[in-house]
């Protein structure tokens, strides 16, 4: 009997490693596949201002940075001021959230293909701490803008983001009366508010200290090897079943 076991018990332990397989490395330190991205991640030390915190591994260069603490980039020719000069306090958010977008290599489980002429793919659905998205919804209120949502809709006509024709520019907290409203509905859900604070490992965060490790690797990490463990249950389970009805037949054999 012990011979007929051999092989079966083989396979058995072969397919609990693969079982517990480690985090997908596909999602891990990856760049998206976009117009100003690099291909892959690696270090840039003369990133600028408060793009500097990625400057260890970045999916962005030095001249993107700079780029993006400009009031008109020419990355996109996208203008914060479309409804009169937009507050420095709520601008500094907006620089954070594009330093986010084009230098972390950390936004691997939620990036997704998408068919758009300027890029290949986006992220989509990020867990961004709860703190980020208060701070950022508070210190914009008081700005101006003519639109819920900044993925599409503007007037490009003059080269440069417009507001459209019968838009009314009103407080941000006429157009995104929350937080979440803010977060989620400007960048088509790029962001989703999460219940976790900032340190919980299970969060984003768009602000953070350089000197104290990038806390993002540690929320991809979490969020890959779940991604993993969700993709096992399908295909593993009839065949778990499967040898354990083999193993009963050979048992009784």
């Amino acid at each position: 009997m012990p011979w007929k076991l051999t092989p079966l018990l083989l396979f058995l332990g072969w397919m609990t490693s693969v079982c517990s397989a480690r985090t997908r490395t596909d999602l891990l330190n990856v760049c998206m596949d976009a117009k100003h991205h690099k291909a892959e991640p690696g270090p840039e030390d003369k990133l600028h201002n408060q793009c500097t915190p990625w400057k260890k591994n970045a999916c962005c260069s030095a001249r993107v940075s700079q780029e993006l603490h400009k009031d008109t980039s020419s990355l996109y020719n996208f203008t914060w001021d479309h409804c009169g000069k937009m507050e420095p306090a709520c601008q500094r958010h907006f620089i954070q959230d594009n330093c986010l977008y084009e230098c972390s290599p950390n936004l691997g489980p939620w990036i997704q293909e998408v068919n758009q002429k300027w890029r290949k793919e986006r992220f989509l659905n990020v867990p961004l701490c709860k703190e980020d998205c208060q701070s950022w919804w508070e210190d914009c209120r008081t700005s101006y803008t003519c639109k819920s949502n900044w993925h599409r809709g503007w007037d490009w006509t003059s080269g440069s983001n417009k507001c459209p024709t019968g838009t009314i520019c009103r407080t941000f907290e006429a157009y995104f009366p929350t937080p979440a409203a803010l977060c989620e509905g400007l960048w088509s859900h790029s962001y989703k508010l999460s219940n976790y604070s900032r340190g919980s490992g299970r969060c984003i965060q768009m602000w953070f200290d350089p000197a104290q490790g990038n806390p993002n690797e540690e929320v991809a990490r979490f969020y890959a090897l779940a991604l993993t463990a969700e993709a096992w249950p399908q295909g593993i389970r009839p065949l778990l079943l499967c040898l354990a009805l083999m193993l009963s037949l050979w048992l009784h054999d």
